[in-house]
């Protein structure tokens, strides 16, 4: 980035909230006996009774003078949570400081089931167990090197030329990885709108899976929307041109979509990409202003599926904060 390290942040406050949810109550279940406390007796815990369920966390850092009229929300992905943006493995820093030193008030989330926001029972409350991701999913899912190039000693992996993410810290950003489950999109919207609700006009940044949350977000909710950008969505909505129409006579939103390299070297990436551009030839036809950076076409190569973790991450943070800083919709505060 273009500013100057050394400048100081100046934040009016960093503060904490949860948003979204509701009170589900639990009848019947049996008392267990546990021990809690060190070299403590069991005691009993009766699990019957209300549990908030469905909501999510945010810590919000405000500037003491914002440069920008609205401010940036950065959606983690699937089986992540809001340290995705916070630093990189490798111990530089993340896109919250990039988006703060660019004058933005910024929002972090954990979205619901991860992180602060918590987990609820199951299957009184969630339906199944949670999925745990191996470190051999992440380095193929990742894009960190061609299918079948996992190893567990470090050593042996190999990379794809040109790789960005910083491959040493694999194992460690590993340690960031939590629990997730299938089929809570709609659990999670809510508190998606929730927090619109609570914020007001914003930027949405979100990445894979809350990168797919946000356009369909922007779709639902286009008056709150200063601008999104979806960085490697691993879904979109699925809506036909007069719907696309109908959100369009709301507000142009403008978006922007960024893809990383080696998409397709990867069956899983083509057919997620294939879903998103067909999203996107539809917002197009129905006038949303859209623009997708490609990264390989622009002669950016080896970005994996964290732009913001990946060794160019501050270039890549300046491209997408260059496009807010241009694109950003002219709107009345909400």
């Amino acid at each position: 980035m273009s500013y100057d390290q050394d400048h100081t942040l100046r934040l009016r406050s960093i503060r904490s909230f949860h948003v979204g949810g509701s009170v589900c109550s639990l009848r019947d279940l049996p008392v267990e006996m546990r021990r809690f406390a060190q070299n403590g007796a069991a005691r009993a815990v009766d699990p019957n009774g209300d549990h908030v369920t469905g909501q999510m966390y945010v810590q919000a850092y405000l500037q003491a003078e914002p440069r920008h009229r609205w401010p940036v929300l950065l959606w983690h992905g699937g089986g992540m949570t809001g340290a995705n943006w916070e630093s990189t493995p490798d111990g530089r820093h993340g896109w919250l400081t990039e988006f703060l030193h660019a004058g933005f008030d910024v929002y972090v989330c954990d979205a619901v089931e991860r992180g602060r926001a918590s987990w609820s029972r199951w299957p009184e409350i969630y339906a199944e167990a949670p999925l745990f991701r191996t470190l051999n999913e992440g380095w193929d899912m990742f894009r960190m090197g061609p299918p079948g190039s996992y190893d567990s000693d470090g050593k042996r992996r190999t990379t794809y030329a040109h790789q960005q993410f910083p491959v040493e810290a694999f194992d460690a950003f590993a340690s960031q990885w939590v629990p997730r489950w299938a089929g809570h999109e709609d659990i999670t919207l809510r508190a998606y709108d929730a927090l619109l609700a609570h914020v007001g006009t914003c930027v949405v940044v979100g990445h894979s899976q809350g990168g797919g949350f946000a356009l369909e977000a922007a779709r639902r909710h286009p008056q709150s929307f200063a601008a999104v950008v979806a960085l490697e969505p691993s879904g979109a909505p699925r809506v036909s041109l007069s719907q696309a129409l109908q959100s369009a006579q709301v507000g142009l939103t403008p978006h922007l979509i960024l893809w990383g390299d080696h998409i397709t070297d990867h069956p899983v990436w083509t057919r997620y990409r294939e879903t998103v551009d067909d999203y996107v030839a539809t917002l197009i036809r129905a006038g949303v202003p859209v623009c997708i950076d490609d990264l390989p076409r622009a002669g950016i190569l080896g970005n994996s599926h964290f732009p913001m973790m990946d060794r160019n991450s501050e270039l890549i943070a300046e491209r997408v904060i260059d496009w807010i800083s241009n694109n950003t919709r002219d709107m009345d505060p909400s």
